[in-house]
């Protein structure tokens, strides 16, 4: 324990960013390790797990999944009868797209820390310990084999790659590089751009590394071969929605790829009964998370989880304070998700109130694990879910969607709805099929922080249809669909220019 705990505070002073005359500029590692950080392959594995650290880090300091990838669109309301009502208003402000005032500090809700989504250091911090990483495996490891090397090469490119995809679905464009202990000021790149130097990036690191691990302690928590795929996939896409001209070469690259995961049978859909097994972590459906345990003695801020917006008595205590949930999806959007009874996931995943218009809704998907003892007030010990196989098939059969290949596509969304007891989709191809393909993404990746980014990609944000918050094509051409970027990042940089929209005071 002593030995993990010196490592974390040797990669937290290396990856310190101050503000100096060089942009980025970070002592070398072994100015500041005495020169024998890296002496082992225990090490290397150490600096990868504080790597995943620093990118959870940013995840765990505000309610990040629900504020960038749920309720931006509107389609969350606050309960107004709930405790401390006032500080949960802020999901209204995120569904009208009000950022700036949601950021400005003397808000009710200042303790769930949003200005902080528009620092970007954490993740350069990553990056570049990622590209010190690569650097050194490169020198050589004492101890590392060819075959450990090109490993933990691949586990250090996904990490670096997930960091500049996180960035462009926040930022739009961003800076790149790829080289250890950089200081040089750069301008922000077109993200295509940079998505397409991260595709070509992890495709030469894609087969160095296992599918999967037989490991249940490290499945889903360290990369593999199906996390590099799963990323890969998502980049492809949210490229295809912004380069037009080459969509088609994204979507073909995806179907490539989702063939590629189903063929491996290393991942699978667990029976909607072991929901509980899957939202734990670890499981065989999951392709990368952010692995968390109260027994392992995890620091979770108690707002960060998204179940701490739906859940309410017995899952949240003490009673007085959680007799109803802090928030709920409208019963309108509910409805309109769910109109098959025969879907399990209505029942197994949202109590009897799942189309009420208030705060008896509960988010039962995130009830499981519960370990709550008397009156604590916590939430149920469950994992930060990044990527799982159920998202990344729907994702295959949206590329061959749009593709033509309609056949395919509905194989690949009935697996999807066959685990969940749901009719099977026999309805036609082309548009029909693609508008269901989104609504299943919708209804399977609930509260997991995809369906925002969805409505942007697909550009269905512009659209009443599809969003209670409509951007008008001006807005989102301008990048109203991003996050601020922190004044902070101007410093010593020349170069740099913050996002024009929220600059003009976002509007």
């Amino acid at each position: 324990m002593k030995k993990v705990i010196i490592y974390t505070l040797v990669i937290a002073a290396s990856f310190c960013l101050p503000s100096c005359k060089k942009f980025l500029n970070i002592q070398p590692l072994d100015k500041l390790t005495g020169n024998n950080f890296f002496q082992s392959k225990e090490d290397v594995v150490a600096n990868i797990y504080d790597l995943s650290r620093i990118v959870f880090s940013k995840i765990n300091e505000t309610h990040y999944v629900g504020a960038v990838g749920e309720y931006r669109s509107g389609e969350v309301l606050h309960e107004s009868q709930s405790d401390n009502a006032p500080s949960r208003e802020y999901v209204e402000f995120l569904g009208r797209n009000d950022l700036i005032n949601l950021i400005r500090r003397g808000q009710p809700w200042d303790y769930y820390n949003f200005d902080r989504i528009t620092d970007w250091t954490g993740y350069y911090r990553a990056i570049q310990g990622a590209n010190i990483l690569i650097a050194k495996l490169d020198e050589g490891v004492p101890g590392v084999t060819d075959t450990e090397k090109g490993q933990f090469k691949a586990e250090a490119a996904f990490i670096r790659s997930l960091c500049y995809f996180t960035m462009v679905r926040l930022y739009g464009d961003v800076v790149y590089y790829t080289d250890a202990f950089h200081s040089t000021a750069l301008p922000r790149e077109n993200f295509v751009s940079v998505l397409n130097k991260c595709i070509a990036d992890l495709n030469e690191h894609k087969n160095q590394i296992p599918f999967t691990y037989s490991d249940p302690a490290i499945r889903g928590v360290r990369a593999s071969r199906g996390s590099i795929i799963a990323l890969m996939m998502e980049m492809n896409m949210w490229n295809a929605g912004f380069d037009n001209a080459n969509s088609r070469k994204y979507y073909q690259a995806t179907a490539d790829l989702g063939k590629e995961l189903v063929a491996s049978n290393a991942y699978k859909l667990l029976p909607l009964n072991d929901w509980s097994t899957v939202i734990k972590g670890r499981s065989e459906e999951s392709l990368f998370e952010f692995y968390q345990s109260i027994n392992y003695g995890d620091a979770v801020l108690n707002v960060a989880p998204i179940a701490d917006m739906f859940l309410h008595y017995p899952y949240k205590r003490p009673e007085y304070t959680h007799r109803v949930s802090f928030a709920y999806y409208r019963g309108e959007y509910m409805q309109k998700l769910f109109q098959d009874g025969s879907d399990k996931r209505i029942t197994t995943w949202f109590n009897e109130d799942i189309f009420s218009d208030n705060g008896k809704f509960m988010l039962l998907k995130y009830a499981k694990n519960s370990f709550i003892t008397g009156e604590e007030d916590a939430n149920p010990d469950n994992t930060f879910m990044i990527f799982r196989y159920g998202g990344e098939l729907l994702l295959y059969a949206e590329a061959l969607a749009n593709l033509g290949e309609d056949a395919e596509a509905i194989v690949q969304v009935n697996k999807v709805r066959d685990r969940a007891s749901a009719t099977k989709y026999s309805g036609g191809g082309g548009s029909d099929l693609k508008d269901f393909i989104f609504l299943e993404r919708s209804r399977e990746l609930l509260g997991e922080g995809h369906h925002y980014f969805d409505l942007v990609r697909t550009k269905r944000i512009l659209n009443s249809q599809w969003s209670y918050n409509v951007l008008t094509a001006d807005k989102f051409g301008r990048g109203a669909w991003t996050w601020p970027i922190n004044a902070g990042a101007l410093n010593n940089n020349p170069y740099m220019k913050l996002n024009e929209y929220w600059v003009n005071g976002g509007n």
